[in-house]
């Protein structure tokens, strides 16, 4: 759905985007991470006709969207970071107004403009002045207006921003619904709950250069740290370090009425070598589980510069 080769974009003599090159395959939902900055808007902005890149290329599609933007704007939906709204027409109103815009026959403007309310959760709101919103209804009037005209391409940049917590989770809910072989979706956000529960694949962007795609466990695994075996031993902490130093990295998460909690570095599942070494020192093993670093911890690595993974 989506192709880039060496895009590239100057504001004079700043580059906001410097060789990113991805592709994206038809029905995913993907997320594009990167701190305020980064180039997440520059990018979409290139995807969806609204600004030309200095060089490279990019394809919607199979659409240039240099050579063909009447082409590519016929196949997708844009959520900018501001919803363009228009706050003196109602919900509706406003939605049957895109559909034209956007060429949806006359005749069935009206099941389209109920087909996005319905998958935005607005159905309720149709008559309601758009001033009157409050700010999430207003993005997800801003979602629907996206999506109304059916487009085989969403590209969302920041849906969640501004949500406090409820809001968040229904805007969530409401991207994982558009998943599947209607919409491919772009999603860009600095929300990492927002993208960790929501995308398929990350593509991670530092100072406009993508540092990083994959999911969340292959840019674990890419960064050498992904995996982890939490283990709690009751036992003294000295004892219980000497039992596990041969098994692999080891650090302490904390100790309390005499037991300790230890994380074990370990790329492949290690459990049965760490549980022999609690038990064969004759300690006893609590609970032992096996985790990957979260997306918080992935997301600094990646941004705060040093220890970047190749794309």
């Amino acid at each position: 759905m989506i192709h880039v080769e060496g895009l590239t974009r100057y504001y004079g003599g700043h580059a906001a985007i410097r060789g990113l090159s991805f592709d994206i395959q038809r029905g995913e939902v993907i997320g594009f991470l990167g701190l305020n900055g980064a180039g997440k808007t520059t990018t979409l902005k290139i995807l969806g006709c609204v600004l030309l890149p200095t060089s490279g290329r990019a394809l919607v599609d199979g659409h240039d969207v240099v050579d063909h933007p009447h082409e590519v704007r016929q196949r997708i939906g844009f959520l900018p970071d501001t919803p363009p709204l228009y706050d003196e027409m109602g919900v509706g109103e406003f939605l049957a107004f895109v559909a034209r815009l956007r060429g949806v026959p006359s005749r069935e403007v009206s099941a389209r403009v109920t087909e996005a309310e319905e998958k935005t959760g607005l159905r309720d709101m149709d008559d309601a002045p758009i001033s009157s919103l409050s700010h999430g209804y207003r993005q997800r009037v801003g979602v629907a207006q996206a999506l109304v005209h059916r487009p085989a391409l969403l590209l969302l940049d920041e849906p969640g921003s501004g949500l406090d917590p409820r809001q968040m989770v229904e805007m969530r809910t409401l991207i994982q619904g558009l998943r599947g072989a209607e919409h491919t979706v772009l999603v860009s956000s600095h929300l990492l709950p927002e993208i960790s529960q929501t995308c398929d694949r990350l593509l991670v962007i530092k100072d406009g250069e993508l540092v990083a795609q994959g999911t969340e466990e292959e840019l674990g695994q890419r960064l050498g740290g992904g995996g982890f075996i939490e283990v709690e031993v009751r036992g003294e902490r000295e004892r219980v370090l000497a039992a596990l130093a041969g098994v692999g990295p080891v650090r302490v998460m904390g100790e309390a009425e005499g037991v300790v909690t230890l994380r074990v570095e370990a790329p492949v599942d290690l459990r049965p070598g760490v549980a022999r070494a609690v038990v064969g020192a004759g300690l006893e093993l609590l609970r032992l589980d096996r985790g990957t670093e979260k997306l918080e911890s992935l997301f600094l690595r990646l941004t705060r510069g040093g220890d970047e993974a190749a794309p």
